[in-house]
């Protein structure tokens, strides 16, 4: 039986969760619905976190840019919501934010409760130019062959070893947001090559804005091949909760982000990242993505994120409030262990899912039959939630423009 609270005390530290899109407003929320007083900040007004019902949101400086300015406006932030309930609670859902976290870590853990212990692992896996080589170090999980480059030179001597197709991505996926309009790298998170030439025409093309990139074989299988590992681990080495779901679709197709998982269970790989994890000695939040080679069947690391993500959101369907535990061990309760309560259901991302339907079409993947089979009942919503009216009044103004462009058009216009 689970013993930990199910509610918090009037004087429990609030909650800062650093970062407003949609990932934190699901923190927020998770919080909130457990009586935490929970606010977010993020240095875009445009994210949806300014217009949720779950909490207040707070516009501080670009911690890329101006970090001393963002760090002064966290101790700032601190004084303010702190007070008898003590230090808050400070929870990022955002890369951009355990970078700069990591960096003030003393100074900040004096107005903020966080793992200080482990935020310097976090950081290493928040950006992919250390996340592999940590990985393989490990010995824990297998990484297809990578490089971190940073010139022509470099990556003519990856081709020249590595096994096509491969992909390239950012060191941090916000660096390709720095592209120009137009540019087709623009918001991406990885590109495709099918040759050596291809590759270096890719890395050409990036970089002139990032000349630093991480470049990997592609590990082979369908979509349905990856896995995604789900956990929260607390200050004092335990394991608090964990789960896996598997991923149906992907956006983009083949080397995407997933737009629809199930759960399951799956034992190696459980057991693999645990052991990853533990030998980082982590404290907090983690989603690490997994696939299964369809060449030899072994089981290799796509990419960690150190924080709550998207796909953390599939976690409380299975009764793991992973948020909740986060805090719960922040402020210092003794945290039973949860596990998951097996059931079926989809969990899906519809901005993501609304973008891949034509991919997956065009691929032969199925009708819209199998598509729209998806959406049946049992399913749960990361980007759906008509308790946070004004957030989810945009998701469907932006879902509706989404599907009129893609499938509305007159069909010369898609000729």
């Amino acid at each position: 039986m689970n013993s930990n609270p199910t509610r918090a005390q009037p004087d429990w530290p609030p909650a800062v969760v650093a970062g407003a899109y949609q990932t934190g407003i699901v923190l927020m929320r998770n919080l909130a619905r457990r009586g935490v007083t929970v606010s977010c900040i993020d240095c875009n007004r445009e994210m949806p976190g300014f217009r949720t019902v779950y909490g207040r949101a707070y516009h501080c400086p670009n911690p890329d840019e101006h970090p001393r300015d963002w760090v002064d406006y966290m101790l700032q932030l601190a004084r303010k919501l702190g007070g008898p309930a003590g230090r808050p609670v400070l929870i990022p859902s955002s890369d951009r934010f355990i970078t700069v976290v990591a960096d003030y870590a003393a100074e900040l853990g004096k107005a903020f409760v966080f793992p200080q212990s482990s935020i310097a692992a976090q950081a290493i896996l928040a950006t992919k130019k250390r996340q592999y080589d940590v990985a393989a170090a490990s010995r824990s999980l297998a990484v297809p062959r990578t490089k971190f480059v940073t010139s022509v030179e470099e990556i003519e001597r990856f081709s020249a070893e590595a096994r096509f197709p491969c992909l390239m991505k950012p060191v941090h996926f916000r660096e390709w947001q720095r592209f120009p309009v137009g540019h087709p790298f623009l918001f991406q998170k990885v590109v495709a090559a099918e040759s050596a030439p291809e590759l270096k025409a890719h890395y050409l093309m990036a970089a002139g804005v990032t000349p630093d990139v991480v470049v990997q074989e592609v590990i082979q299988g369908p979509d349905t091949a990856k896995v995604v590992h789900l956990s929260c681990h607390g200050r004092d080495g335990r394991r608090l909760a964990s789960c896996m779901v598997r991923e149906v679709r992907t956006d983009p197709l083949y080397f995407g982000s997933p737009s629809v998982v199930v759960p399951i269970v799956d034992e190696e790989a459980d057991d693999a990242c645990n052991a990853f994890l533990r030998s980082l000695q982590y404290v907090g939040l983690c989603d690490i993505e997994l696939k299964r080679d369809s060449r030899d069947g072994s089981l290799k690391m796509i990419e960690a994120n150190p924080r709550f993500s998207i796909t953390s959101d599939a976690a409380l369907y299975l009764g793991l409030d992973l948020g909740w535990l986060h805090y719960l061990d922040l402020i210092g309760r003794d945290v039973a262990t949860v596990e998951p309560e097996m059931r079926d259901f989809r969990h899906i991302v519809l901005m993501r899912d609304f973008a891949m339907f034509r991919s997956y079409l065009r691929a032969g993947l199925g009708g819209w039959k199998d598509l729209i089979g998806a959406y049946r009942p049992p399913v749960a919503f990361f980007d759906f939630d008509p308790l946070d009216w004004r957030v989810t009044a945009g998701t469907m103004v932006a879902l509706a423009k989404l599907f009129a462009k893609a499938y509305l058009r007159p069909a010369d216009a898609r000729r």
